[in-house]
């Protein structure tokens, strides 16, 4: 695939994800164009002053809920990365129509746009939340993948291929607990929910690499799903704290013990490569690509969880995961 000749648009770009995967596609693959669409003017600008100005940005003022300003910026567009979204938990359980209108109505709305104007390839941004989902923030990101795999059936001869991606939760990300424990250890106590918790983890730059190489690999309604590490919450609050007191604080609503990137019940569809998964469509007859060509088909009742992965992260690669964020906090 050329990059170079790509005009890419990035929902949300201002976002975490948004402005990784901005600076990456500027230092390693230089499209032709790169459009930043989000809703907030001060961001965008701030943006810009903290030294994203390349010649081929275009910041593009409009919310994933507007489907006349999505027809606008999505002229002459080749790639869509779709990451706007309302992803905090508790914000979601209070505002749940909300959530709904950004990222179901929104996700909605972007998938029109994009096959109306000839976009080559879509690829969203889900979350492991999605899966058996207990909130509101993962119901409707499951039903934005919903979505966005039922599209390509009628994207017809449009061509527009759409795909999803499906990972844990991001180190330092916006709402990490990462930069909270950081915060927190200045007082000798840190806060967790419950001491059993587990979580996958990944970095940021490794989400953007996989987000990438998938738009490379698509055929069209995958949900691509990386391996990763899981790491238990109260091992990563020893590591950032050595010796704080831990208080146990109760399961906030809408918050799992453990998260599921693969339910038992799409191990039917799923293939594993060697470095991810790969769940394709069941029962579409508009897909076509066999992966079970370049992976094995994994063992009918499989399951992806955090607290059954098999892949651990030691103490060690804790730190080198959090190291940015405590240079950060240094820098304050």
């Amino acid at each position: 695939m050329n990059w170079k000749d790509q005009v890419i648009l990035v929902t949300g770009g201002t976002g975490s994800f948004g402005k990784k995967f901005i600076e990456t596609m500027l230092a390693g693959y230089g499209p032709a164009k790169l459009i930043v669409y989000s809703r907030d003017e001060l961001k965008q600008h701030e943006m810009r002053e903290s030294g994203f100005d390349h010649p081929s940005l275009r910041y593009f003022l409009g919310d994933v809920r507007d489907l006349p300003r999505l027809h606008r910026a999505m002229q002459d567009v080749d790639i869509v990365a779709h990451a706007a979204a309302l992803k905090q938990v508790p914000a979601c359980e209070y505002n749940p129509m909300e959530a709904v209108k950004t990222n179901i109505i929104g996700t909605s709305n972007v998938v029109d746009a994009a096959i109306d104007a000839g976009v080559k390839k879509v690829m969203a941004l889900s979350t492991d939340k999605a899966v058996t989902p207990v909130n509101m923030y993962g119901a409707t990101k499951l039903t934005a993948e919903k979505l966005v795999v039922a599209s390509n059936a009628y994207a017809g001869d449009k061509g527009t291929l759409l795909s999803c991606v499906r990972y844990g939760n991001v180190v330092g990300s916006r709402g990490s607990v990462v930069p909270i424990f950081i915060r927190q250890r200045a007082s000798g106590r840190l806060t967790i929910t419950d001491a059993r918790m587990t979580r996958f983890w990944l970095s940021l730059e490794e989400g953007v690499r996989f987000v990438i190489s998938n738009i490379e690999r698509m055929h069209g309604g995958e949900v691509f799903v990386p391996k990763i590490p899981s790491t238990k919450i109260v091992d990563l609050a020893r590591v950032i704290a050595p010796g704080a007191e831990i208080d146990v604080i109760g399961i906030r609503p809408g918050e799992k013990l453990h998260e599921m990137m693969i339910h038992r019940d799409e191990s039917r569809s799923t293939i594993e490569l060697a470095d991810r998964f790969v769940v394709q469509p069941a029962g579409h007859l508009w897909f076509r690509h066999d992966w079970s060509q370049e992976g094995e088909p994994v063992p009918d009742g499989f399951k992806y969880t955090s607290d059954g992965n098999d892949w651990w992260l030691s103490d060690d690669e804790i730190r080198v995961l959090v190291e940015p964020f405590e240079k950060a906090n240094l820098k304050k």
